[in-house]
């Protein structure tokens, strides 16, 4: 099997080859840490996240690198006389760790910030400059412009004509040569802080926003990596910007151009400048963290995904299936006395090698736990043991196995102690009524604890009991 992803560049899917089948090299446009995250940024994050786990267990070692743009007109608009802007770009870029690991998105191999790697960006710049790709604006701005028309493949990527483009709003226009033309480095300007200012052959300034990934990606990955990460929305003006300008300078950059789906409300993008986003610490708080995880996997990473209440309920549901199914199957099965046949089911893996389409591999999941109920319930245990592994397998791939120690929660301590005593008082006093032959009240003592949403399970064993899922 081949794994194929959809390539924004090429329009098409394209079988994956790896420059180096030993170790995968991906870079994905983390945020930038004006403000903190909404739910949005959470699930471009998981979209990669989930690439990242499959192209691990398909290759082995992947270094991902995703980085923080830290410096930038908004970071520094947001910045305030008690919260200067390294602060608050700190600040937020704890609120974005906090939320990726609230939803087990597994940390970076490394996490550059901006700030950290301008003399590469600076490199860069002198280079496409002495190719007569770049020019310092003649009005002693300081400010530096790619120059859009030197470049023949300017827009392949988003395949559109310069003269369809719009105006690019970066910087003053007055020392453009071509309105699309784009800055480089900004010229420092009155009225901005002296600390987000660096010297540079052309007077002290700031980078611009698309020389920074085009920097830290080459930096942390080389001339030329595997594969390009980022939401749908970056396409352009950032991600063309960021290929024109790598490949005028000399390097091959990314080999593969992933994009994902945005998340909406009603039709429209989720966005901090629409004002219609829903942070991400609110949601997580208001769900588990796993059901948020799940809701968020369960379309397609190129899809728009619209979150409604039924998204959260549903992925409840389906968790609930998962969890019952592993608890049940662990307990009659015992699949880990058992031989079984390693490897995972040919749909997950299929479905997954086919643009990473997750649906597919959670319908896949989900049959193996109604083949595997079928066998418990036909008492075939050791048949069972199969579907039981498989599961366990497909949820750890896709970082939603409900027992893995990130969701672990303190509910395992004294209260589900507590509920345990009281649930096992009332099945010995069901027990005991069915001894005594008093039907009536043993149905009563059964109807009340199926009222409080708890399934039990009778077995020559014993009775086993289990929250409804």
């Amino acid at each position: 099997m081949t794994l194929r992803l959809y390539d924004t560049r090429a329009q098409q899917l394209r079988d994956f080859v790896p420059l180096d089948p030993e170790n995968i090299t991906m870079y994905v446009c983390g945020p930038t840490v004006q403000s903190g995250p909404h739910i949005g940024h959470v699930r471009a994050a998981l979209s990669f996240d989930l690439l990242r786990r499959w192209l691990a267990h398909r290759y082995g070692r992947v270094t991902f690198v995703r980085n923080v743009t830290d410096i930038d007109d908004k970071v520094l608009a947001n910045a305030t006389a008690t919260q200067p802007w390294w602060a608050l770009a700190y600040r937020m870029e704890q609120e974005f760790t906090a939320a990726y690991a609230g939803a087990g998105i597994l940390p970076p191999t490394y996490e550059p910030r901006a700030t950290a790697s301008v003399p590469q960006m600076q490199e860069i710049i002198a280079v496409l400059i002495e190719r007569g790709h770049a020019y310092p604006a003649p009005d002693g701005s300081g400010d530096v412009y790619f120059d859009v028309r030197s470049w023949s493949s300017y827009g392949e990527l988003t395949n559109q004509s310069i003269d369809a483009m719009e105006a690019a709003e970066d910087a003053d226009p007055r020392g453009k040569r071509n309105p699309q033309d784009f800055a480089l480095w900004k010229g420092a300007k009155a009225g901005e802080p002296a600390d987000a200012t660096w010297m540079s052959p052309w007077g002290a300034g700031r980078p611009g926003w698309h020389i920074e990934c085009s920097a830290m990606a080459k930096r942390y990955l080389g001339s030329e990596f595997d594969i390009h990460g980022g939401g749908l929305d970056l396409r352009f003006p950032h991600h063309e910007n960021e290929l024109a300008q790598s490949t005028a300078a000399g390097d091959g950059f990314a080999r593969y151009w992933v994009h994902n789906g945005l998340v909406t409300v009603g039709s429209q993008k989720m966005s901090k400048s629409l004002g219609n986003f829903t942070l991400a610490a609110d949601v997580l708080a208001a769900h588990d963290p796993l059901v948020v995880r799940y809701a968020l996997a369960a379309a397609h990473y190129r899809s728009s995904l619209d979150l409604t209440d039924s998204s959260w309920a549903e992925a409840e549901a389906a968790l609930g299936r998962i969890r019952t199914f592993l608890e049940r199957g662990q307990r009659l099965a015992n699949p880990g006395m058992a031989q079984w046949k390693e490897g995972l089911p040919t749909e997950f893996f299929e479905a997954m090698d086919d643009d990473l389409a997750v649906p597919r591999a959670l319908a896949a999941i989900h049959s193996s736990i109604r083949s595997g109920n079928a066998l418990l319930d036909a008492g075939t245990h050791d048949e069972a043991k199969q579907d039981v592994m498989d599961v366990i397998q497909m949820t750890s791939i896709l970082g939603i196995y409900p027992h893995a120690p990130e969701w672990r929660t303190t509910d395992t301590g004294a209260t589900a102690s507590a509920l345990d005593a009281l649930v096992q008082t009332m099945i010995t006093q069901r027990a005991q009524a069915r001894a005594d032959k008093d039907w009536a009240a043993a149905d009563r003592i059964r109807d009340a604890i199926a009222a409080a949403g708890i399934t039990l399970e009778d077995s020559p064993a014993g009775t086993h009991w289990s929250i409804d899922g």
